[in-house]
Order: C-alpha cells, then structure tokens, then sequence
C-alpha cells in the first residue's frame, strides 16, 4: 500500500529518461570557487552543452538574479532563462525530479539536498531550488524528508530503479537510512517496485553516483561500465556489479540484459586529470549528448554509445572541465517530461 498524500497514491510516477521531453533544465554556473581558474571556461562549456541539446529539445538555463544578460551572450537565442536563487550548477543533483501521472499531468518530487553529504556549502538556494520551480511551473510539489541527489539513481519507468549504495545509504545525509527504508520510498515517491542496488568506486564528490558507472539504454537494458583494464578504478565494482545483476529480473519480469561498455579514458584539466565518464550521458530526444575531453579513447567511446543507442545521433561535448568540477552532462541536466509549456 502506498502511503496517502505521495506521489505513487495520487496516479504519479517517475517517466524513464528516454520518454520525450518538453525541455531540459540547466543551471549557469554560479560557484567561482568551485571552478577556481576555470570558472569562465566552466561558462563556455555550459554554453556550448546548452547550443547542443536545443538543438534536439528546448533548454531553459536557470541562474542567479542578474545572470540572465551573461546566459544570453554565452548561450544565444536558442536557450530560455529563468532567474532563481541557486548555489552551484548542477541541476540534476539539486533539481526537482518530474512525476507524471499517464494524464497530462505533471508535479515535482523535491527531495532534500545537503551538498553531497556537507561537502559544499551553502547549499541552502540550491535545497529550495525545487519548490522555487515548482512555483514557476504552477505544479504540485511533493516534498520528501530523504536526501537524493537525482544523480543517485534512474528508472525505467517500468517499475524499476538502479541506485549505487555509496551515497544513498550515505549516514551523514539520511542517518538511520537502510535498503528497506529507501526501497518503500522509492515506492511511494517514484512508483518503483524492485530496486536493483549496484556499488560504485566512491569519489571525491558523490560517493559513486550510478550515473558515473551506467545509463538506461532502453526497457530491461543497462549499460554497464565494465572496464577493459583491471587497473581502473572501478574495475573491481564492475565485477561485483555483474555478479549482483546476473539473474535478476525487473518490475516487469524481464531479464536485465547488461550491455558492457569497456571504453575508459582519462580528461586534463586544472593541472589534474581525471576519469571520463563517458556514461553520464543525457539523453536529449533522439540524442546522446555524451562528455569528450581530447582523449584517444572519445572515437571508439562515441562510436560505442552509437551502437549502444542506435536510433539516436551521438554528440561529443566538453567533458574536462566537467570532470573538474565533478561531473559530467547527466549531472548538469534534469528532463522535463512531456506535458506542459516551457517558463519563460
């Protein structure tokens, strides 16, 4: 029984990413000192993400009052914006998440956000940011009393939901949290009934977001970061990760087909060097908008997402400094289903 006054009791449910959207969320760059030297850099690569996925659905930018005058030289005509307060610029974390009920109607889900665990703050606007969209929309909002960062886990939108442990079941945002605890809220709040639980290497900022390691590649298929070298860091999650997954069945009673993605490959930036994510993909409609950083690896990666998602057009975008910042175009993108017009 779902409980009453949530989501899933009044006909609502989280759609997958790949159903249609009316637009992408986005939000500008507002934290210099997160970006140190490379914050007008940061600008030019959201900019540039923004130009690539309007091309395939509307984008509305969010930003500090003010900002919008800066969005518009960066971004050109072709992305809206809307001034709200925020922190930083990833939208997919701090962001509303979008429950539709199957009848035109929409609302937004808005779990608690405390910074990935207290790790930036203040995160205060950021925390409010999804009552704030709620309120420019016009949209009931469903606040829940568990911190989610929405890069933390997917859905099918089947039924079916895959998270990692690292940060969901993470003491310092949700003390007390357990796998029972989450699973009957991811039941009230996204309408799953199986939750597919993975591990992931725990990073500097997330605690190993899955969307680091996987992406939806349709209805029963995930593709998995499997890496060809076993000195990668997440090589020994990835074995458990596929001993987790053999078997397993999906709300549906599907088999869950994993498809491995082996290409691995590292970006420069800020003097460091890191991992590319190559998997935290956003899926625009009929697109993957996918992080590249000058690495020998983006062909074959890019050519890999291409047979991993057929029917779509893949487009390579500036990963590095994302990586800086930690993240990827998944962090910094949150889809709006299908239902209503865009702000403006």
């Amino acid at each position: 029984m779902s409980q009453p006054g949530t989501p899933r009791a009044d006909g609502y449910a989280m759609p997958a990413e790949w159903a249609p959207h009316q637009c992408c969320f986005m939000a500008w760059p507002a934290r210099p000192s997160l970006w140190a030297g490379l914050f007008e850099q940061a600008k030019l690569d959201y900019a540039e993400i923004a130009r690539a996925i309007s091309g395939f659905e509307p984008v509305v930018m969010i930003c500090r009052p003010g900002a919008a005058a800066d969005v518009r030289d960066h971004c050109g005509s072709s992305v809206e914006v809307v001034e709200l307060e925020i922190d930083d610029s990833w939208a997919r974390d701090s962001g509303p998440v979008f429950v539709t009920d199957g009848h035109g109607g929409l609302a937004v889900v808005d779990f608690g956000f405390d910074g990935w665990g207290g790790k930036y703050r203040p995160c205060d606007r950021d925390a409010a940011l999804g009552g704030a969209l709620a309120d420019v929309l016009g949209v009931r909002r469903y606040p829940c009393p568990f911190v989610l960062e929405g890069g933390a886990f997917f859905v099918d939108g089947e039924g079916t939901l895959v998270t990692t442990e690292g940060p969901v079941l993470d003491q310092r945002r949700n003390p007390g949290a357990g796998r029972a605890s989450f699973e009957r809220l991811a039941s009230d709040y996204l309408a799953a009934d199986v939750v597919l639980w993975l591990t992931a290497y725990p990073d500097r900022d997330t605690d190993g977001h899955v969307d680091g390691i996987a992406q939806y590649a349709g209805p029963g298929r995930l593709a998995l970061l499997v890496p060809a070298d076993p000195g990668h860091e997440n090589y020994e999650f990835a074995a458990e990760n596929l001993a987790r997954l053999a078997g397993r069945t999906d709300a549906r009673g599907r088999p869950v087909e994993v498809v491995r993605f082996e290409v691995t490959g590292s970006a420069a930036a800020g003097g460091e060097t890191f991992d590319l994510p190559y998997l935290n993909c956003y899926l625009a409609n009929g697109a993957v908008i996918a992080p590249v950083g000058s690495a020998s690896s983006d062909g074959a990666a890019l050519a890999r997402l291409g047979e991993v998602f057929p029917d779509r057009q893949v487009v390579g975008v500036p990963g590095a400094v994302l990586c800086y910042g930690g993240g990827g175009p998944h962090c910094i993108t949150q889809q709006m289903p299908v239902t209503l017009g865009v702000p403006r």
